[in-house]
């Protein structure tokens, strides 16, 4: 973790007053903390890891539902539908409410205008994994097997974060690596074992799972340095000077909901980072803790719609 997150958790010890219920009228009722991926995702397990302690923090237990497909757009629609009274929450990656803005043709909502930034959770990047038998044993390696079958090499994306990331890297080194679209990671990692997928895009979490068990090996993480979970995995970077693509995890509520109601959320989820068990299970996933307030959150949205569009336009990816 950077030592400026380290910073900004340093003062959580601090408690919260007695849990109190997210808006008057809701006490007791569950929360429904909405997920655009399927179980197993790394959104998923970072959704799971906050749940219990938003619950004990905030008073009301938190129900996580996945609502996977349609590159987060049926999610979003969803969370944006809702009644601003904090009993649906929204916990995306950058995909939906950034990458989109790149990606999707006639997107039926604008991420800065349509959604309540609330809290961002914490910081990760994709990896490129292989089955343990692929003949490349790094990142430059599969570059040169990518040259020798131009079009053929494979590879599993799930969401459009993946697509630009893979993209990104076809333009930079000079190949064409081929996007197979899947509604989540955990498929495309069965596909990879099977031998109907050459590689796949994935969390450090499922990597993790599948490097540690001897079935799969992994070449390279996409961001710009070394994810600190994993500081034996070359980030990309090292091959394609400048690559940096990190992935983030957010909470959000649908728009018009009251300052008072944010900042509850807001303060629960800056206490529940502090916690070891979220720690901990972060970095079970690959991830870990990057707390942001909403403002910037709101900062860090902006700024990903305009790097992951100026990326999309540069690597020729056309709009969905």
């Amino acid at each position: 973790m950077r030592r400026r997150d380290f910073a900004r958790l340093a003062g959580l010890a601090l408690a919260l007053p007695a849990p109190a219920a997210l808006s008057q009228g809701t006490v007791g009722r569950p929360v429904r903390l909405i997920v655009p991926l399927p179980a197993g995702s790394s959104n998923d397990h970072a959704a799971r890891v906050m749940a219990p302690q938003l619950s004990r923090f905030l008073g009301q237990p938190f129900v996580v539902d996945n609502k996977a497909g349609g590159n987060g757009v049926p999610a979003t629609m969803e969370v944006i539908r809702a009644a601003p009274d904090g009993l649906t929450l929204y916990f995306p990656s950058n995909s939906p409410v950034a990458v989109n803005v790149a990606l999707v043709r006639n997107l039926p909502y604008d991420p800065r205008r349509d959604l309540t930034p609330i809290a961002g959770v914490n910081r990760t990047n994709h990896c490129l994994i292989v089955r343990s038998d692929f003949p490349a044993n790094s990142f430059p390696e599969y570059i040169a097997q990518a040259r020798r079958r131009p079009g053929q090499l494979s590879i599993g994306v799930s969401t459009t974060t993946a697509q630009i990331i893979v993209a990104a890297i076809n333009k930079q080194a000079g190949i064409e690596l081929l996007p197979v679209s899947y509604r989540g990671t955990p498929p495309t990692i069965t596909d990879v074992l099977g031998g109907t997928l050459d590689s796949t895009m994935t969390d450090p979490g499922n990597a993790v799972a599948q490097v540690r068990g001897g079935r799969m090996k992994a070449l390279a993480v996409t961001s710009g340095e070394r994810n600190p979970l994993v500081p034996d995995w070359p980030a990309m970077s090292e091959t394609l000077p400048g690559f940096d693509y990190s992935v983030w995890n957010a909470i959000l509520g649908p728009p018009r909901m009251a300052r008072d109601l944010v900042e509850r959320i807001t303060n629960a989820t800056r206490q529940a980072l502090g916690e070891r068990e979220v720690v901990d299970g972060l970095a079970l996933g690959g991830t870990f803790p990057r707390y942001l307030t909403p403002e910037e959150l709101k900062a860090q949205i902006e700024a990903d719609i305009v790097k992951w569009t100026e990326a999309a336009r540069g690597a020729n990816v056309e709009l969905e």
